[in-house]
């Protein structure tokens, strides 16, 4: 794809000067950066008109496509009231609004809202308010933390011992203090004659044996419910989170849902917890929840939770602060994102869309001799490569770039986490389109 002189030397510009992440910026010696000029609806259109459709939703973050005109009118109203306030000392009417809405979302269940501006802070506040709070209890020794095998819960010092992804982990395995994995519930783990539940009740029963030793030092455990992310959409069944709320609240362990990629509609409920009948301690939101239109992260938690720092003593208290934190323009951002919701009752539109696309793949890839493990759950989709050369997953993206399609695998796993507005049209683009990424992939 030839780019025109005058983008051939921005792209310069921003090699040079803008370090870019999660990314090995020499690999853009031979696959260049994509200047992106606009977005409308599930459409990205680069600054020489090419058009890309938006399959993964821009790092799982856009919900109702880009430029939307109802999440865009909202923030312009907000501009001209109020840009930003501290939210020490101060308040205002959007993250009231916002907290109390989303509490209702929960059932009150998790009445209290501590905001941020991005995933991994909403990491590190739930385990420093897990910690804080056995402290508070008279339990300092409660201070370790257990994971699911192939976590991903951000990437600061801090999240990073909850993240079981060697990449991210072991470069910088020296500032990171070490928590416990145990064992995934991943369902294509089941054997012959197996059901994705009994594995999941396998993976409790070795949380279980954890517990039973180590409930003393253990603060929290976290998980992503019903899909781990970042290991490659790793699914399973609810079960596990019945059994796992069961046993943290037998061995007094705080629950950490980190519900950052898979809330706000993704799994095919509102809260990917609601769907096994289930509320954690500490519920984390980021991602979608501002329609990916500004950085905006909440941690939702309890009534006893927050009752443990209330206290005349500062130490007590709970001790973190962002400059930003509860951005009036973030959450009037939110409060749009949750009106929408609301008013094209978005949870019973994605149960056809996630149908249609999920028929769609199936005819598309599904007999193809290379893929395995076929899964979706709600609007995310995915699927396993067999077999896959080396450099599969950088060519893949760039047989689906020149087809005009954003996909971006993780290792062998190719996945859509589309945003919510797709067509019918846009589905069997997005299904045909993938497929031929994938033949040219594995030619």
């Amino acid at each position: 794809m030839q780019s025109s002189p005058h983008n051939t030397r921005f792209l310069r510009r921003s090699l040079a000067a803008v370090w870019h992440p999660c990314t090995q910026m020499k690999h853009h010696e031979q696959l260049p950066l994509i200047p992106i000029a606009r977005g409308e609806g599930a459409w990205l259109f680069d600054m020489d008109g090419r058009r890309y459709l938006d399959g993964i939703s821009s790092w799982w973050v856009n919900l109702f496509g880009h430029a939307n005109p109802r999440i865009g009118n909202a923030l312009k109203a907000q501009l001209d009231t109020l840009e930003h306030v501290m939210l020490a000392g101060f308040t205002h009417e959007p993250v009231v609004d916002l907290s109390e809405r989303l509490a209702a979302l929960t059932g009150h269940h998790l009445g209290h809202a501590f905001y941020a501006s991005d995933g991994a802070s909403a990491t590190e506040i739930a385990l420093k308010m897990s910690v804080h709070f056995w402290r508070n209890q008279g339990k300092p020794g409660k201070n370790r933390f257990v994971s699911l095998a192939g976590s991903y819960h951000g990437e600061t010092v801090g999240a990073l011992a909850v993240t079981d992804v060697a990449l991210f982990r072991d470069a910088y395995a020296d500032l990171v203090r070490g928590g416990t994995c145990v064992p995934s519930p991943d369902a294509r783990l089941a054997a012959a004659g197996e059901s994705a539940a009994d594995v999941a009740r396998h993976a409790a029963a070795a949380l279980e044996a954890h517990l039973q030793v180590h409930a003393d030092d253990t603060a929290a455990l976290i998980v992503e419910p019903l899909v781990q992310g970042a290991s490659g959409m790793v699914m399973y069944d609810p079960e596990y989170l019945r059994l796992a709320r069961a046993l943290c609240e037998r061995y007094e362990v705080h629950l950490i849902a980190d519900e950052i990629a898979v809330g706000c509609g993704r799994t095919g409920s509102f809260f990917a917890c609601e769907q096994a009948g289930i509320w954690p301690d500490f519920l984390l939101l980021s991602k979608g929840i501002s329609g990916g239109y500004l950085p905006l992260s909440i941690v939702l938690t309890t009534d006893s939770v927050f009752a443990a720092f209330y206290d005349d003593d500062t130490a007590r208290g709970f001790l973190h602060s962002h400059s930003y934190t509860g951005n009036p323009l973030a959450c009037r951002a939110a409060l749009a994102t949750l009106d929408i919701f609301a008013q094209d009752d978005v949870i019973a539109a994605n149960l056809r869309t996630a149908a249609r696309l999920g028929d769609a793949f199936r005819r598309a890839v599904g007999s193809h001799p290379q893929v395995r493990h076929l899964r979706q759950q709600g609007m995310i989709l995915a699927f396993d490569v067999a077999d896959a050369p080396v450099g599969f997953s950088r060519r893949f993206f760039a047989e689906a770039l020149s087809r005009e399609l954003l996909l971006r695998p993780i290792g062998n796993t190719v996945y859509t986490m589309p945003p919510y507005i797709l067509s019918d049209d846009e589905i069997d683009f997005l299904a045909s389109r993938c497929a031929a990424a994938l033949e040219a992939s594995l030619g």
